[in-house]
């Protein structure tokens, strides 16, 4: 009677299936459209009359705002609740991609890229989402796979947004394409059986006491480990007082949540900046660093490429473009492998990152030292397959330590680290030119080694906490 009522418990509802599919679609027509964009920009502001100083300061406000942003609105996105915020970023996203699409001026372009600077998070929002609607085990099967969906739309944005480029107004054209594909996927955020998926939750929740009259012992483990459980997220769980949460409460913010959307600004930001120093305060600061350190010597890797195949092989940026589409295709298929290998480790993803990032890093140093053309072609496909398992593993690791409960939290925080990498990573990569067309990757692999040695001397006080918080957890049983 017991394992039938457990078994009946973990059943995957249509809702919350419809919902991940929908999630998968989003995900690739937000890049789609952002994609059909970012290679226009630069010519455009420049159209408009912009110096090239003026255009690299204009290009920079975006990175900016997104480093600042990041981290509030994931914390938002938990305080509110993940459907408004998610309908709020789509809307005011779509707004300024509409105003950009009437930039006629240098301010217009400024001020368009304003919104989308602030509350271009949709992507975060979604990965929150998921983190609410699967249990750990599913966690890194459903986020390669948004990965590989949104990767698939930023491989065939650029293909249409060229396409409209060559006719008049193309730019234009685009902007205002991309603000529709933001209001359809506002729709379809709006249409989502939000309701059935509430009710599982609660009726989920309400039957967690229930998990004691499991007999077997894999439906007890699923009780444990489920997609609803907050009892083994040891750092901010732990800091959270457990009284303080009415029962019943859903630790994603999809059903219950801090604050309503429409309560005072003062509130929400009360809010907010508690959950930000949860995290500012936990001790997460080895898995931040060592997400620093290899987002920068992947941007190092790509920052040149271009130019380095010219110098080193004199390639024709045609070849080299065809190169370039081949690794991003191969990224995006390597997010289907991610369940498979994380399988294959047993769930051990302090040692899949390790292994990612070691392999990671031999391949950014045969590519700086590589003689041929093949072997560049050799470390680009097997590079594209570890950054993608390495990015997922990071993200799987945060939320493990930092708890479920603040995923939007950890994750604009994790996206907020990224945009530090993406502002010193050019620096790096212009003054290590100045020594060879190799400086920049050279980087890239000290850098590799340091995360390296970072996670050799903390990942054993990784699996240690884990393994304490495990026999608590058991002692508690």
């Amino acid at each position: 009677m017991n394992s039938q009522r457990c078994s009946t418990l973990y059943q995957k509802p249509r809702g919350r299936r419809s919902i991940i599919q929908c999630i998968y679609v989003v995900g690739f027509m937000d890049l789609f459209g952002v994609s059909m964009i970012i290679p226009l920009l630069s010519h455009h502001v420049k159209a408009l009359g912009a110096s090239p100083t003026v255009a690299g300061i204009v290009g920079s406000t975006y990175g900016i705002l997104q480093l600042f942003s990041s981290t509030i609105v994931g914390s938002w996105s938990d305080v509110v609740g993940r459907r408004d915020s998610l309908l709020t970023c789509l809307l005011l996203s779509a707004f300024g991609y509409c105003l950009l699409g009437m930039s006629t001026s240098i301010a217009l372009f400024v001020l368009a890229r304003i919104p989308v600077g602030l509350f271009k998070h949709s992507l975060s929002i979604c990965r929150a989402l998921l983190t609410d609607l699967v249990s750990d085990s599913e966690r890194p099967l459903v986020m390669g796979h948004f990965n590989a969906a949104s990767s698939v739309g930023f491989i065939l944005g650029p293909v249409v947004g060229g396409y409209l480029n060559e006719h008049e107004g193309g730019f234009y054209t685009s902007s205002f394409t991309c603000a529709a594909i933001f209001l359809i996927n506002a729709g379809l955020v709006w249409m989502l059986p939000w309701s059935e998926v509430l009710m599982h939750l609660e009726e989920t929740n309400s039957s967690n006491s229930t998990s004691k009259g499991c007999n077997d012992n894999i439906c007890r483990k699923l009780v444990q480990n489920g997609s609803h459980a907050n009892s083994h997220h040891p750092v901010l769980a732990a800091e959270a007082d457990p009284g303080s949460s009415p029962p019943g409460k859903h630790r994603g913010g999809l059903r219950w949540r801090d604050v309503s959307l429409l309560q005072p600004v003062w509130k929400q930001l009360s809010s907010v900046g508690s959950k930000i120093r949860l995290v500012a305060s936990s001790d997460m600061w080895d898995l931040f660093l060592v997400r620093l350190l290899m987002a920068i010597a992947i941007m190092l890797y790509y920052s040149n490429f271009s130019l380095a195949m010219e110098e080193r092989f004199s390639l024709k940026p045609k070849v080299t473009g065809y190169l370039i589409s081949y690794s991003s295709t191969l990224g995006a298929l390597a997010g289907f492998l991610v369940g498979p290998v994380t399988q294959l480790y047993g769930k051990n993803m302090p040692a899949l990152l390790l292994h990612s990032t070691i392999f990671t890093g031999t391949l950014i140093f045969l590519y700086a030292a590589a003689p041929t053309v093949w072997q560049v072609l050799l470390t680009s496909t097997f590079f594209a397959i570890s950054t993608c398992i390495g990015r997922t593993c990071i993200t799987d690791l945060e939320l493990q330590r930092g708890g479920v409960q603040a995923s939007g939290t950890l994750i604009g925080a994790g996206q907020s680290v990224t945009a530090v990498g993406r502002i010193l990573a050019p620096l790096l990569s212009g003054l290590t030119q100045e020594f060879s067309p190799c400086g920049p990757p050279s980087l890239g692999v000290v850098l590799a080694l340091l995360a390296v040695v970072v996670m050799i001397v903390r990942i054993p006080k990784w699996e240690g906490r884990g393994v304490t918080k495990t026999a608590e957890h058991r002692k508690s049983e």
